[in-house]
């Protein structure tokens, strides 16, 4: 019996893989994505979308670019992890992601909001549609005590 492998063509950008394989090439095979330190980062967003995290469950993938300093050109990854079966955590996961896309894009708060999966996935796809190449911000990233990376838009900047 073969494995269905079209199932995973649908869910990749070969586009966009085939551009970050080409970047880890141009880069000696390692890639740029050591983690970077606790700090405040000057950044652009990269990439924003709704994937699924290595156990499946829904996850807003962010790549932040820093865009000066000490560790530019290197990303900063925010994941942030839903999680529809754990009713303790689960509002508090949509929460958060939806502060985070809040404080990425300007509008009101009505404006995000989770009314399912799929209607999430396009909202988040149409806020990077909007802010691409018109937006860089000041982040802040923090660990907790639980050792799980935080983060919190300081600053927004118009590009001109």
């Amino acid at each position: 019996m073969a494995f269905d492998w079209e199932k995973f063509d649908k869910e990749v950008d070969l586009e966009s893989l085939q551009k970050d394989v080409e970047e880890v090439e141009k880069n000696g095979g390692t890639g740029n994505f050591d983690p970077v330190p606790d700090g405040e980062y000057e950044v652009a967003v990269e990439k924003m979308e709704l994937i699924q995290s290595k156990k499946g469950d829904p996850m807003l993938s962010i790549w932040f670019k820093i865009i000066a300093g000490e560790y530019e050109n290197q990303k900063i990854f925010y994941n942030g992890v839903m999680q529809p079966q754990n009713e303790r955590a689960f509002g508090f996961q949509v929460h958060r992601n939806n502060e985070m896309l809040r404080a990425l894009w300007d509008c009101e708060k009505d404006d995000v909001k989770f009314t399912g999966f799929k209607d999430y996935a396009n909202l988040i796809l149409d806020i990077h549609e909007d802010i691409d190449g018109k937006f860089e911000y000041l982040l802040e990233k923090k660990t907790d005590k639980n050792g799980f990376d935080q983060f919190k838009i300081l600053e927004v900047y118009e590009i001109e």
